[in-house]
């Protein structure tokens, strides 16, 4: 079955358009996130498929609203959680911290 996730070489869809001389990564945050794949799978211990299952588990609009770095960290954010290393709430109060202002 496909889903909203599973759009690579459907028909339709116009061409892939490449950036001239794209950055390997267009913020310094999708750099962390780049680095957090291999620290956050050798210490959770979950597996490829594992990490592909939870991007495929977005919500399809939030998936196509957001973007490559972030389908990562919402993987990490869920396993994480599912297997217990932090909780979503726990997620939820760093985040409101550190967006008002705290360290």
């Amino acid at each position: 079955m496909n889903g909203i996730h599973d759009l690579g070489g459907m028909d339709g869809l116009g061409p892939v358009l490449a950036e001239p001389h794209e950055p390997v990564f267009h913020e310094v945050w999708e750099g962390r996130v780049f680095a957090l794949f291999a620290a956050t799978f050798v210490f959770a211990g979950y597996t490829v498929d594992e990490f592909r299952h939870a991007i495929e588990r977005m919500n399809p609009a939030e998936y196509l609203e957001s973007s490559y770095y972030e389908h990562w960290l919402h993987a990490f954010e869920d396993l994480l959680d599912k297997k217990g290393f932090v909780s979503k709430a726990e997620l939820d109060a760093r985040v409101a911290l550190l967006t008002h202002g705290g360290h």
